[in-house]
């Protein structure tokens, strides 16, 4: 049976197919060879294209307000060797193949994510109402996790014509998953998750308690009742694409991953000498963060950076969140239409905290010796820490807890607190979890937090589209595709996964990017190779629907 990808299902493209091809992305003319790109934003999406356009003969520049990688951000533990914190992303479904498609590349290492009910964890605790419950596998809980989990399959089959939509998907069938996917676009653009889940057949014969469990401890990666009032389209495509499923996490950390692209000398270069990097590209260094973006003249940009230095680039790609657009970055407003701009401010970003701990030793292993049980599990609940995922180093090598990550109001109760608070009040409630673990016990080090809406680079964790919003999204990212546009608007880009249809994944990143080379490649008058078509030939045909009235 052919792997489920993320292939769709509102532009079905073979991404992964598109850059493993030997003939390449595309080329450009001879005469834009090293003509300069400016990339607004050092994460996954500015890395990705800007790897991309220097194999193609352009000169990508990098500027970056804050920490390299953007959110794929792997902090380690300070007086540890290698023992790290994934503060951004830290589970990456396989479906996610061009992602993984660059972890290759890097030879990399993964490893299964210890989610709930799954072996890499081990065990799991699910503490609701005060109950706790222990299970290595879902069948290990009583009935009712086993109706709430039932309800929901069943309620994707009735709502979504789950089971067909998703094989569709698995064999890249694009009329199929057109035929079936079209119209519930229509049907759940303006309606929430919470609206899909109550008026579902399935979940109407149960009782409101099986909605609060699937909202508080839900299963796979945890609670949904973050996502509750997002677009059910959001959710649709998570779930059909299996991104919430076979996770792994990158050893080692994934910030290793743009690391390694600035530094990888590509084996194939156009124009460029063997053994150019983005970094050699760059002088060895990102320029500060970008303060304004404006005209210069008919077919050129001025770029002006934090420190008032000034250039002028053939092309603009912006990866960074895009909000910043309006709140950090200067950006002339006649480089974006009113229906883009309205689409870039309307995006929601949600909230999300993480707090961690090194601790000497993953003594979570050590069993109780009056129940044979774990010391401590993988630990879903509706206190304040919601998830408490452990990570192990390997045997008396220190190793790591997410004492919490939160999303939304959860997140925003411990936003105003120092790390020192959090952790406290992560302990307290763990406490009443294990009464008899002493987790503090086997700290060492120092905690490290993260609040991504705290933040000014970044203003939020990731899009959470509302209902209403799937003309936003299509707006941005069909950008790429500059054709029709007044030339004025012509030659700045977008990318990353807030203007992807899945956002919070590091695949919509991927993609988006991808869609700007497209983008970029064609307006310095090139295309694509024969053979290998690119996002931008086949937009038209297989592109999203687009909604009218």
């Amino acid at each position: 049976m052919n792997p489920v990808t993320v292939f769709g299902p509102d532009f079905p493209f073979a991404y992964d197919d598109w850059i493993k091809s030997p003939g390449g992305l595309g080329s450009v003319p001879d005469t834009a060879h090293g003509r300069k790109v400016a990339i607004i934003g050092a994460g996954a999406a500015g890395v990705i294209a800007g790897y991309e356009l220097m194999k193609l003969g352009l000169h990508p520049v990098l500027f970056e307000s804050g920490r390299f990688g953007g959110r794929l951000r792997s902090q380690p533990f300070e007086g540890a060797d290698g023992v790290i914190a994934e503060l951004g992303g830290m589970r990456f479904p396989v479906s996610g193949t061009g992602f993984y498609h660059y972890v290759d590349l890097l030879g990399l290492e993964s490893k299964p994510f210890p989610n709930p009910l799954t072996p890499a964890a081990g065990s799991t605790v699910i503490d609701l109402l005060g109950e706790t419950y222990y299970a290595e596998t879902l069948h290990d809980l009583p009935a009712l996790f086993q109706e709430v989990a039932q309800a929901y399959d069943a309620a994707l089959e009735q709502g979504a014509n789950f089971a067909a939509l998703k094989q569709a998907i698995r064999d890249r069938d694009i009329p199929a998953i057109k035929e079936i996917w079209n119209p519930l676009v229509s049907t759940w653009d303006e309606r929430t998750f919470y609206d899909f889940v109550v008026s579902s057949e399935a979940f109407r014969k149960l009782s409101f308690h099986h909605r609060e469990v699937f909202g508080q401890v839900g299963f796979g990666t945890g609670g949904w009742d973050s996502d509750f009032p997002n677009s059910m389209l959001e959710i649709l495509r998570v779930n059909l694409t299996d991104c919430d499923d076979n996770q792994r996490y990158i050893t080692g950390g994934v910030e290793q991953v743009p690391r390694g692209l600035w530094s990888r000398a590509p084996d194939r270069l156009v124009h460029w000498p063997a053994g150019t990097t983005l970094s050699s590209l760059n002088d060895g260094a990102t320029r500060a963060g970008a303060k304004r973006i404006q005209r210069s003249g008919d077919d050129a940009f001025e770029i002006t950076d934090t420190w008032g230095r000034r250039d002028t680039f053939d092309a603009v790609l912006v990866t960074c969140q895009t909000h910043l657009l309006t709140t950090a970055i200067d950006t002339e407003e006649r480089l974006f239409s009113q229906e883009v701009w309205m689409a870039l401010d309307r995006t929601r970003y949600m909230q999300s905290a993480k707090t961690f701990v090194m601790v000497d030793r993953p003594f979570w292993k050590d069993k109780d010796p009056a129940t044979g049980r774990d010391t401590m599990s993988m630990t879903l609940t509706d206190r304040m820490t919601r998830g408490t995922y452990l990570f192990d180093n390997g045997p008396d090598k220190p190793s790591v807890i997410c004492l919490s990550y939160a999303w939304m109001t959860d997140a925003l109760k411990v936003l105003p607190l120092p790390v020192e608070q959090r952790v406290d009040l992560a302990l307290s409630a763990l406490a009443k979890i294990y009464p008899n673990v002493d987790i503090r016990g086997h700290i060492v080090g120092d905690p490290i937090t993260v609040s991504w809406e705290a933040d000014s680079n970044f203003l939020g964790a990731f899009k959470g589209a509302l209902p209403g919003h799937y003309r936003y999204t299509h707006r941005m990212f069909g950008h790429f595709m500059q054709g029709d546009m007044p030339p004025v608007e012509r030659g700045i880009f977008l990318a990353g996964d807030g203007i992807s249809w899945t956002p919070a994944w590091v695949e919509g990143a991927v993609q988006t990017s991808l869609n700007a080379v497209a983008g970029i490649v064609a307006h310095f008058g090139g295309g694509s190779v024969p053979g290998n078509p690119s996002p931008a030939d086949t937009y038209a045909l297989h592109g999203p629907i687009r909604l009218t009235g």
